[in-house]
């Protein structure tokens, strides 16, 4: 459960998402925007005409960067010059379907687009908080009656849910490789579900 105390954490702190314009994405900015924290949101612009982003007006209410996640220069500029302390990467092209028309976007955006995000928090030293969402279709879906488990193996048929799969074993080898040592960075992948929810 969400508490207030837990939510002052972020009041006057500077918070970067990537995806902010997006269904999760624009709640998630809604909220930090509401009890404080100073928000920079960097997304493509909002998918259609009538969404949540806009309909909670956040292009007035916090600081709007739109641009794409694949463009590494722009993504890691964009961090540097903010110096947040927390970042939350929600940015994807989010869906199966999608995904088998355009394969090749959706591995860009999410393998690629997310080792672009790795290597901005690598080159950003004011980063203290990283929360990296994929999914919960990362897993190999074996047609299993229970849910899946962290351990379980990464994978899947489709693009989207290979691509999140990668994103994961990318996201591993840099805590690994390199937030490690960085004892001031906390670094965690959570493998969001479908949501249901307002707007």
């Amino acid at each position: 459960m969400v508490t207030p105390e837990f939510l002052s954490t972020f009041k006057g702190r500077r918070v970067m998402l990537t995806g902010h314009t997006g269904f999760k994405g624009s709640w998630l900015a809604f909220l930090l925007h509401e009890v404080g924290a100073d928000v920079l949101g960097y997304a493509l612009a909002p998918a259609s005409e009538k969404n949540h982003f806009d309909l909670l007006g956040l292009k007035d209410s916090i600081q709007h960067i739109e641009a794409d996640i694949r463009d590494d220069k722009k993504l890691k500029s964009t961090m540097c010059d903010f110096q947040p302390e927390f970042v939350f990467h929600l940015a994807a092209q989010a869906l199966v379907r999608p995904s088998y028309d355009d394969p090749r976007l959706t591995f860009e955006t999410n393998v690629m687009g997310s080792v672009n995000l790795l290597e901005a928090v690598r080159a950003c030293d004011s980063v203290r908080s990283l929360v990296y969402i994929t999914s919960d279709k990362c897993y190999e879906n074996l047609e299993w009656v229970w849910g899946y488990r962290e351990n379980d193996r990464l994978g899947g048929h489709d693009p989207y849910s290979a691509s999140k799969g990668a994103a994961e074993i990318a996201f591993s080898a840099y805590a690994r490789s390199f937030f490690f040592d960085r004892s001031e960075l906390g670094a965690a992948t959570t493998r969001a579900g479908n949501v249901i929810g307002g707007g």
